[in-house]
């Protein structure tokens, strides 16, 4: 077997920066661009005729994915991730039964839980049409890999946003004052929900080298990884955080060979301390909001040093090429992803020649 992918020459080098990164060590660099020849000429799909087929036609789906792939430089520990998002963020709300509304750009999720006494315990449903189209789209990754591509996981989400999808977000800050014990069996079912969906669906996301690849903020690690969150968050206090989310986000990490948790917008920062305090969680990714300093910028760089001082791991977006470099000085390579778009490949490969990258460059 190869220890390499074919468009991704330097894959043995990611692999093991990606895995250092998890354990705190070294400087996970991701870096993409336009690439100036493609790896391989894919046709490009004819476009969905309508927003319905966008999320609904898998193979039409998985030929754009493979079609855009083959467009792409991946420098650094970036890598080609076969996206199996075709639900939206939050798949996991669909196999539990809320209803899908596709739209141009997005998919918009109808709550069912209206009596929350009478609804029944939620539980995965392995004939919803979503949960079999996902099955589908992985499963043409798989056999029409080639050694080319990683395919990904699904971004299922989980914990109190899957419960906001299913029952309103008003409605479940009401429920968390009135029926607080309601809430915490339905997180429980949600959770045993998510772990029968990710057993389900590991052995098409396992590659060759032992690991999984996470669509969402491309992670990638040795056995079972993922991404948590709770961007319900935001509205809720710290102690409400500690009561609901904490617990089953625990459980959900315990079992997780690696998770890092997505920490979007400022508004969600009140709850930093408590993520900090979980054992189990190996990092934090930081979205800034939309109209503030994105992710390179000096106003987040305390943050950065606090999240690694407290022996978590970095993760920052959205990153333009011109900050990389002071934000290594700054806060130092160790634990730290970075992710950045660059122009083009020159750019590209420039960039990663002057912060030492020993790969493709």
């Amino acid at each position: 077997m190869s220890n390499e992918l074919r468009w991704k020459p330097d894959w043995a080098l990611a692999r093991q920066a990606l895995t250092d990164w998890w354990h705190h060590r070294g400087l996970a660099l991701w870096v993409v661009a336009p690439k100036d020849e493609p790896w391989e000429t894919i046709p490009e799909p004819r476009p969905p005729r309508d927003a319905e087929e966008q999320w609904t036609n898998v193979e039409l789906w998985a030929q754009r994915v493979v079609h855009q792939l083959s467009r792409r430089f991946f420098g650094g520990v970036a890598f080609p991730n076969f996206w199996t998002c075709i639900g939206g963020p939050g798949s996991l709300g669909l196999f539990l039964g809320a209803v899908g509304h596709p739209a141009p750009d997005t998919l918009w999720y109808e709550p069912v839980i209206t009596d929350p006494e009478q609804h029944p315990p939620l539980s995965l449903d392995r004939t919803n049409v979503w949960w079999i189209r996902h099955l589908e789209l992985m499963r043409w990754g798989v056999r029409e890999n080639g050694g080319r591509y990683l395919v990904g996981f699904p971004d299922l989400i989980e914990n109190i946003d899957t419960l906001a999808q299913l029952r309103e977000g008003q409605s479940l800050l009401l429920d968390l004052m009135e029926r607080p014990n309601w809430v915490k069996a339905k997180l429980a079912e949600i959770n045993r929900a998510y772990f029968e969906a990710y057993e389900a669906m590991y052995p098409l996301a396992c590659d060759p080298w032992g690991g999984s690849t996470f669509c969402a903020f491309e992670l990638w690690g040795p056995g079972k990884v993922a991404k948590v969150q709770c961007d319900f968050s935001c509205m809720i206090s710290a102690e409400m955080f500690r009561e609901f989310v904490v617990p089953p986000m625990r459980e959900q990490c315990r079992r997780l060979d690696y998770a890092m948790y997505h920490l979007d917008g400022t508004q969600a920062m009140h709850h930093l301390e408590a993520l900090l305090e979980i054992e189990e969680l190996d990092a934090i990714e930081w979205t800034p909001q939309a109209g503030i300093e994105g992710g390179g910028h000096p106003r987040w760089y305390d943050l950065y040093r606090r999240i690694k001082a407290a022996g978590k791991s970095v993760q920052a977006i959205g990153v333009k090429p011109e900050e990389v470099e002071p934000l290594i000085e700054a806060v130092g390579p160790e634990g730290m992803y970075i992710m950045c778009v660059a122009d083009n490949e020159q750019q590209a490969r420039a960039l990663l020649r002057r912060v030492g990258w020993k790969g493709e460059a």
